[in-house]
């Protein structure tokens, strides 16, 4: 006798069910693999101690592959362009939230950037685009990691020294 908790509403077993829908598991792989590449963006910026890390990223990227899952295979270039229209604008502003102004110094547009990157990644990912996602993941990771000493030899060069 099976338990009644690993039933669908149908009666069907959950594996079963899922055994039968190969879409389901499509979706699933491609959700995953946005959750892993973003996150790997929100860890390092979790490290960082940023407004916006580990659990920011994968939560746009999931939801914008999630919206354009919902959507499905669109003949009609124009509803992907609306949805695709939302999904920055939306993810605009929620990257607008991780700039911060002190006094004359802003702090945060980086941490904004990669958070429009994580909404492109999981666009990318729900349109089969995989090598774009995994491109934008790792030139985002490598602009982040590898591009700060030159921005700290920069910054430091620039700023003005005490006692002038």
């Amino acid at each position: 006798m099976r338990l009644q908790s690993n039933m669908t509403q149908e009666g069907m077993p959950l594996l079963d069910w899922l055994a039968i829908s190969p879409e389901l598991w499509k979706d699933l792989q491609q959700i995953g693999l946005t959750f892993v590449l973003t996150a790997l963006i929100g860890w390092d910026r979790e490290q960082e101690a940023h407004s916006a890390g580990l659990r920011t990223f994968p939560i746009v990227g999931m939801a914008s592959c999630g919206y354009l899952l919902v959507l499905g295979p669109q003949p009609d270039i124009a509803a992907q362009s609306r949805v695709l229209q939302g999904l920055i604008t939306g993810i605009g502003f929620v990257g607008g939230g991780a700039i911060l102004k002190e006094g004359a110094t802003v702090r945060g547009t980086a941490t904004a950037a990669s958070v429009w990157s994580a909404g492109v990644i999981g666009s990318s990912v729900a349109m089969g685009h995989y090598g774009i996602a995994i491109a934008l993941a790792l030139l985002n990771l490598f602009t982040l990691r590898a591009l700060m000493p030159i921005k700290q030899w920069i910054d430091k060069k620039s700023s003005p020294k005490d006692g002038d």
